[in-house]
């Protein structure tokens, strides 16, 4: 394939934009190679500005997973843009996508609607600072949360140390409040708890992490988690922007039996529009301004065409459940076909999946947290991503992401897909 106009528009980009990307993942620094700029995209398929078709398994991250420029979300947004695109005010479909949202997932009575998933998350965090009164948060080493000071922490040396900032412009005095653990380890956990006894006021997890490859929760890993914050008085925060409203109607909650005490969504729930969210209890979400003591706002939260495209994806998924058993089996005959065609190669590998969540990892053993994710060998999955791409296969461009199904895919592109994998397979 051909990417001449997508290099050129690359070092366009250069001159007025840092690193000529608006997100860091997009500039292919994990990979190496030009980005690809993208003209427009239907169902399955992105069509870039030299005119190649490619097969999507991104899905902008997650939240096409009925395809691109799905006619209902398309529909609704036209409709809603022509009676105005912002108000700065309430407006009823604020509080119809609020009501569904509730009646969808399980142990939520109120949700305040932000403007993305590191507002989401952000936020949570400081409602349940302000709710519990204590200062400390525990996150899992790999999981993301976005890039709120808070979260971007790396792990100290051991089970006690305090993180330290791995960015420049995080202070020290917040990175001293986030204490690392290692994911799917309760031990770890509970030796955090127990050397910070009644200071810390949540956990914050992705239930099936995404950031370093997916990678789902042992059994009892998630329940486990439950049981300790009940007996130390710790909030569990659920980070579902990548798995709410995916890997069920219900998201994580109802797919692993799990109450959290805040959720937090994005992706999914904004239909392709910059929407997150967060919600819990009543008792916890009252605590929020104007009726609470804990300030959180957003100029554009709640914006008329955002909501649209969330409630009318929201409502496709409400009314036709059968789609996550559909976006299930075809990640799995998807996963199915690419292990047959690696091991064929003989190509070391490990592949996680979970509903429309799956991964492919270049390594030996089961990858179960960020130390194992990052045992995997990058200059294949390089070769890997490069090989996959030229075929007209496009997965994301890191091997610490998630792959992200869309029902938009047919059994022949996912055949297309297999057979691509199994021609690079043959170059590694």
């Amino acid at each position: 394939m051909i990417y001449k106009r997508s290099s050129a528009l690359f070092a366009e980009a250069e001159k007025v934009i840092p690193g000529g990307v608006n997100s860091p993942v997009r500039a292919f620094n994990g990979v190496g190679g030009t980005p690809i700029f993208v003209k427009e995209a239907k169902g399955a398929y992105l069509y870039d500005e030299d005119g190649n078709r490619l097969i999507d398994y991104i899905n902008s991250w997650g939240p096409m997973i009925l395809g691109h420029a799905h006619e209902p979300v398309v529909k609704a947004v036209v409709e809603k843009a022509k009676k105005g695109t912002s108000f700065g005010m309430p407006t009823e479909i604020e509080t119809q996508i609020a009501e569904l949202a509730v009646s969808m997932v399980p142990n939520i009575d109120k949700i305040r609607f932000v403007n993305s998933g590191t507002e989401a998350c952000m936020s949570a965090v400081r409602l349940a600072r302000g709710y519990t009164g204590k200062d400390k948060i525990i996150k899992f080493s790999g999981c993301y949360h976005g890039h709120s000071d808070s979260f971007l922490i790396q792990a100290g040396s051991g089970a006690s140390t305090f993180g330290t900032p791995n960015s420049p412009g995080v202070t020290k005095g917040t990175a001293k409040d986030t204490l690392l653990a290692n994911y799917n380890d309760i031990e770890n956990v509970k030796a955090l708890i127990e050397a910070n006894k009644n200071e810390i006021a949540c956990i914050i997890i992705e239930p099936v992490a995404g950031n370093m490859g997916c990678i789902p929760p042992k059994n009892g890993f998630l329940q486990a988690l439950r049981t300790v914050c009940n007996a130390n008085n710790i909030l569990l925060i659920l980070d579902e922007v990548m798995t709410g409203f995916r890997l069920a109607k219900g998201g994580a909650q109802e797919l692993f039996n799990i109450n959290a005490d805040i959720v937090c969504f994005g992706k999914v729930i904004g239909g392709g529009l910059p929407v997150g969210a967060f919600a819990g209890r009543n008792e916890i979400m009252d605590y929020l301004a104007p009726i609470g003591p804990v300030y959180q706002a957003g100029t554009l939260s709640g914006n008329p065409l955002a909501m649209a495209a969330g409630l009318a994806m929201l409502t496709e998924l409400n009314n036709k459940p059968e789609t996550f058993s559909s976006l299930a089996e075809k990640t799995a005959y998807l996963h199915e076909g690419i292990t047959k065609v690696l091991t064929k190669n003989n190509i070391t590998h490990s592949i996680n999946r979970i509903g429309s969540m799956i991964s492919v990892h270049f390594s030996e053993g089961e990858v179960v947290d960020f130390k194992t994710a990052a045992k995997g060998n990058n200059d294949t999955f390089k070769a890997f991503f490069h090989g996959l791409l030229k075929a007209g296969v496009y997965i994301a461009p890191s091997a610490f992401e998630t792959w992200f199904i869309t029902d938009a895919l047919s059994y022949e592109d996912l055949d297309f897909t297999i057979a691509a994998v199994d021609a690079v397979a043959k170059t590694l």
